[in-house]
């Protein structure tokens, strides 16, 4: 089952690996067509009510395989208010082979007339909320109507998010939805066809570009602190570490970093950059007399970033065990602090970021191969019920249940500090995303960015390079990054 979100990303995904939209809006077109030939009579009248984005596009294109029923066309709305170029493509083909077709921009234009087939396209899975109008008087006559009722990947009005449906949500009697089920589909009394349209399998198991739409854009109101408060934890025998990861943490949208360190670290961190702000502790290291202050500080945070620098002593892991065991919001774990963590009771949602010997060292086994990799990460994610995210040449993310694989990155990112970027972007996303979903999002763009600098000056690139291209590859450059 995917919700709706979740099928935006498979599309786009989808797009990213080769697979144009356009070619699937034909495959699901030819899908409902399919549908509608199975309930229709030979000489039925058939009637496709179509919105004006891609769910309504399909029925355009549904249409010009259903002209033994001489089917009518109805748009809710203006021609050139159409969202979609592909949907509205597939308008213009209609208009240009004299299709009966109609645009209704008021809802008292709104005729169904009386036909024996309905085609419901109005609405698609990145709808939510009350029908408005003219969808809601089309919806109401739809019901009303004595017709066979085919709706396009969902009932126009039943929310893909949650499974709710509003009152004035169509009725079908039929549902060809794509791909996978969506939710609330299986609460309706209604057959239900899944439709195989030829989205690759890849596309729900590779990180790509589709997955950063999960990354909303930011309100004109929003206020300081709306998109994530990070803490970074770490230091004491590296100072970079944890600069790293807090510029990291910036650069991927948190709106506030702290950096909580031994005071001799942040001395020098304040010398990193004006926009760190730090929090020193008395000491040359962490140790477990600070967790109490280091706890207050966390509880006012949305994410904290454990690790980066501290050194594998036994004071600042022990100090880390302590964090863990008292901590209960959403913690990145990397470098020395991971090794604490399957010995820890913890009620904290925690991301571990371990490179591969990292991870033998949490329990997880040697693997050879994509898919013993992605079992191994799997089994370890299970075992310490968190998200693992193992770098390597590929990364692998897994909740134990959930796997991802990222294909991004180039062996010039094996230089030191590019793990910490990774934690910080990882903390920033996991500040406002789900755990799994930030893990893999952190590690395509991590990686795409060391893609973007290593395309551009080869070999010897360092992680501060890195800094630069994580807002590009989050926000700017989506659609180019294919």
């Amino acid at each position: 089952m995917l919700t709706g979100t979740e099928m935006a990303v498979v599309d786009e995904n989808a797009a990213a690996l080769g697979v144009p939209r356009k070619q699937l809006m034909e495959s699901s077109g030819n899908a409902v067509a399919r549908a509608v030939r199975g309930v229709a009579d030979d000489g039925a009248s058939v009637h496709l009510v179509a919105g004006r984005g891609n769910n309504g596009g399909d029925a355009l294109v549904a249409a010009r395989f259903l002209d033994e029923y001489d089917p009518t066309v109805t748009l809710l709305g203006r021609p050139d208010a159409i969202t979609r170029s592909i949907a509205r493509e597939n308008w213009d083909a209609l208009v240009a082979a004299d299709y009966d077709r109609r645009t209704v921009r008021d809802s008292t234009a709104f005729d169904l007339a009386d036909p024996d087939v309905v085609v419901d396209a109005m609405l698609g899975t990145g709808i939510s909320g009350e029908l408005r109008e003219p969808e809601r008087t089309a919806a109401a006559a739809i019901n009303d109507a004595d017709a066979t009722v085919v709706s396009v990947d969902v009932p126009s009005g039943l929310d893909t998010e949650t499974g709710d449906k509003p009152e004035a949500m169509v009725d079908p009697d039929h549902v060809v939805t794509f791909h996978d089920t969506k939710p609330g589909l299986a609460a309706l009394y209604a057959e239900v066809t899944v439709a195989d349209i030829g989205i690759p399998v890849a596309a729900e198991l590779f990180v790509e570009r589709g997955d950063l739409q999960r990354l909303d854009d930011r309100r004109p109101d929003s206020h300081k602190g709306e998109h994530g408060e990070v803490l970074v934890v770490g230091g004491g025998p590296y100072a970079g570490a944890p600069a790293l990861a807090a510029k990291g943490a910036l650069r991927a949208g948190a709106d506030l970093v702290r950096v909580a360190c031994p005071m001799v670290v942040g001395r020098e961190l304040q010398g990193f950059g004006e926009d760190l702000i730090v929090r020193p502790f008395k000491g040359k290291q962490l140790d477990p007399k600070r967790v109490g202050f280091l706890l207050e500080m966390a509880r006012g945070h949305d994410a904290v970033v454990l690790g980066p620098g501290l050194g594998d002593a036994d004071p600042p892991l022990e100090a880390v065990e302590g964090l863990l065991s008292g901590y209960t919001g959403t913690a990145v774990i990397d470098a020395d602090a991971l090794a604490r963590v399957p010995g820890v009771d913890t009620e904290a949602t925690l991301v571990c970021t371990p490179h591969q010997g990292e991870f033998r060292g949490m329990g997880g086994r040697a693997a050879q191969g994509r898919q013993d990799r992605m079992d191994a990460v799997a089994d370890l994610a299970a075992d310490l019920d968190c998200v693992v995210l193992q770098k390597g040449p590929e990364d692998v993310v897994s909740d134990g249940d959930r796997t991802r694989v990222s294909r991004t990155g180039n062996p010039g990112m094996t230089v030191g500090g590019t793990g910490d970027v990774l934690a910080g972007i990882t903390g920033a996303l996991a500040a406002t995303q789900d755990p799994l979903d930030a893990a893999a999002m952190a590690a395509y763009a991590n990686g795409r960015a060391g893609d973007r600098v290593h395309d551009r000056q080869g070999d010897g690139l360092v992680a501060t390079d890195l800094l630069a291209e994580i807002p590009r590859v989050l926000w700017t450059d989506r659609e180019d990054q294919a």
